[in-house]
């Protein structure tokens, strides 16, 4: 799905994933009529952006991708690749000014953002909203863990991380990477986290230990600044006073004025 403004003339352009939702793209469109909050891919087209949302692989128009007889280790790395060719297309676009892409995305958009940006240094700005926190905080409850066969288990389904269960044994301290590690990648470029003291999965606890971690290799590049989080009171959501941080903070990094004030859906 593409969004392009009305306006003529090169435009910042943003790489728009949703969560996990049937729906897909059109999860984080108006379109989505069941989940408030969500619509940030319309409002970033209001703000005068050029957006470009996919679906994830399972879900939309990609509900029946077929994981077993593909060649990637990982639907994590099957995304990633479509994120990246994301980027291309944006970049391939004489509407789109090619130092000016960002990427947001909101729970299962947000952990993608981050992995996006860090295998794709275009991207010059990232927003991820309750993406993210320490593998050691992750919590799903009890019930889910059995039901997953571990507390990690949920990352290791077919469609993202199998390699978590079946190489590492869902075991946090062989998994070779953790979220801090992907945040100090990012570095020296903006990062905001929208993190809800109240996610039941993303634990806040871990995420406030992850910037911790994260902040000495900003510091490195005098660009602390640059790593914001916010932590509202609320549970999984992207709450309308924090999309707006976001939207500014995207604004600010890629030197965009808006069109509009964003309209809130």
């Amino acid at each position: 799905m593409l969004f392009v403004p009305l306006k003529k003339g090169k435009h910042a352009a943003m790489l728009a994933l949703h969560g996990t939702s049937s729906l897909g793209k059109r999860a984080i469109t108006s379109e989505n009529t069941t989940t408030a909050n969500r619509a940030y891919a319309e409002e970033l087209a209001d703000r005068g952006y050029v957006v470009i949302a996919p679906d994830y692989p399972s879900f939309g128009h990609l509900k029946d991708y077929d994981f077993a007889h593909d060649r990637y280790e990982s639907g994590t790395m099957k995304a990633i690749f479509n994120h990246i060719r994301c980027i291309d297309l944006l970049q391939a676009r004489e509407d789109v000014d090619t130092a000016r892409i960002g990427v947001i995305g909101h729970s299962l958009g947000g952990h993608n953002a981050m992995f996006a940006a860090a295998f794709d240094e275009r991207i010059k700005v990232i927003v991820a909203s309750c993406g993210w926190t320490l593998f050691s905080y992750y919590n799903i409850g009890e019930a889910a863990s059995q039901r997953y066969g571990g507390r990690l288990g949920p990352w290791a389904q077919t469609r993202y991380m199998p390699l978590l269960r079946d190489k590492y044994g869902l075991d946090q301290q062989r998994i070779p990477f953790d979220f801090d590690e992907i945040i100090a990648t990012l570095a020296p470029r903006p990062f905001f986290s929208n993190s809800p003291v109240n996610d039941s999965n993303f634990d806040v606890k871990g995420v406030k230990a992850g910037i911790a971690n994260a902040t000495p290799v900003y510091g490195l590049f005098n660009a602390t600044q640059r790593l914001q989080v916010r932590y509202p009171d609320a549970g999984h959501d992207f709450p309308p006073a924090q999309r707006l941080e976001a939207y500014r903070f995207i604004d600010e990094a890629l030197g965009h004025t808006p069109e509009k004030h964003a309209l809130l859906r």
